[in-house]
């Protein structure tokens, strides 16, 4: 959880005098700019998330059942679990060729065009690599889970589905920044006395233990600043990109700080896990009931302990629906823990001037569209707009003044 690298997004009733303040920072050209960057970005992940289920659907409806037949005549995929494995890496291979081209123009060629990446193309080629082979790694290991667990626990496949996912989750939230983050980015113990002082004082009473406060070098990969609430238990930190370190004043990080602070004291950690555990249940029960009818209309009967692998297209993509279909709710709830937070360091800092600035040249040095429409947030943001945030300080500097 952080303060978003994205352009974030939420327009409320508010936002006009948000803008207004957002217009100190930005020109009309650079407001201009970011409007554009953020309808661009916006068109890429509409563009991919029609990719992912258009070869989705596809593949579940034409290819994954001549692709399992296709598998059979090779003598070593005799064995339903290696076939799974098999039609797996294909339909990820084929899905990464199918996807590249956009994947290049919104990682790279729409960064640079506005500035914002500082990466070679051999370097974007290296991390895309890399950020693959960790996903089929890792999807190879959940995609065999997922038949063993519907192959051994039958009808209620679903239901342990869902909870191991949620133990993936906890264990995954525990690994990120020991072991993932470290394969992408420089991180080190933040070495700054001044700024450590602070982050004691704010943490001071909050019950918040963290193994430690981190500098991530993101100036070799991005303008772009962010800062970050993550891990779990002893693993669990803040980390702050060095474009936020080199390129804030102090008030403004302390501001930073005491929003990531206030995840921890709302747990809101704690209460996305169990809210995509929620999702799970839904969305894996839903695939239940499509699975039983998709492979009983194809085959004229279904077996749980017979499950074939040419389902998992259709799982992938019954799952993927699923996961559109609740992410409103999702973003919805993050944006009100985002602005929880907000409230929580104006109101442990006392410093709505350093909120204000802070955020005023976070919309200039992440190009963030200030007010997107209401259709977008909804559907596809996480985080408060700039105009939002901006709005909320002055809101509260105004109570005060009362």
């Amino acid at each position: 959880m952080g303060i978003s690298d994205e352009p974030p997004a939420e327009v409320g009733v508010c936002g006009a005098k948000g803008l207004d303040e957002v217009g100190e920072v930005l020109t009309a050209e650079q407001l201009a700019e970011s409007k554009e960057y953020g309808r661009r970005e916006l068109w890429c992940a509409v563009a991919d998330v029609c990719i992912d289920v258009l070869y989705l659907a596809v593949m579940a409806l034409a290819g994954a059942r001549v692709l399992d037949l296709a598998l059979r005549q090779w003598g070593c995929m005799h064995t339903p679990i290696v076939r799974l494995m098999a039609l797996y890496l294909v339909v990820l291979a084929v899905h990464l060729a199918v996807s590249f081209p956009l994947s290049f123009y919104a990682g790279f060629v729409l960064e640079h065009r506005y500035r914002l990446s500082r990466q070679s193309v051999g370097r974007w080629l290296r991390r895309y690599a890399l950020r693959n082979l960790l996903v089929m790694l890792f999807g190879l290991l959940l995609a065999v889970g997922l038949f063993a667990i519907i192959w051994w626990t039958g009808p209620w496949w679903w239901l342990v589905a869902a909870l191991a996912s949620f133990v993936v989750t906890v264990v995954m939230g525990q690994l990120v920044p020991i072991l993932i983050l470290p394969l992408f980015y420089k991180i080190e113990k933040l070495d700054n006395d001044a700024l450590m002082a602070r982050f004691q004082r704010l943490a001071s009473g909050t019950s918040l233990k963290l193994e430690g406060v981190y500098r991530m070098r993101l100036s070799t990969e991005t303008a772009k600043a962010n800062a970050l609430l993550t891990g779990l238990g002893r693993t669990r930190r803040v980390i702050l990109g060095d474009t936020l370190l080199d390129g804030f004043e102090p008030d403004e990080i302390e501001v930073v700080l005491a929003h990531e602070i206030g995840h921890h004291v709302h747990h809101h950690i704690a209460k996305l896990i169990l809210l995509g555990l929620a999702s799970s249940v839904v969305s894996f029960f839903v695939s239940d009931r499509v699975l039983v009818a998709w492979v009983a209309a194809a085959e004229g009967t279904f077996d749980y302990a017979q499950t074939p692998v040419w389902a998992l297209p259709m799982l992938l993509l019954v799952m993927t629906v699923s996961s559109m279909v609740l992410g409103p709710v999702r973003n919805g709830i993050s944006r009100r823990f985002e602005r929880t937070c907000d409230e929580y360091a104006l109101r442990v800092t006392g410093n709505a001037e350093a909120f204000r600035s802070a955020f005023r040249r976070l919309a200039k040095v992440n190009k963030a569209d200030p007010s997107p429409h209401p259709l977008e947030v909804a559907l596809f943001h996480d985080h408060p707009p700039i105009a939002s945030r901006l709005a909320l300080a002055r809101t509260d500097v105004s109570r005060e003044a009362h």
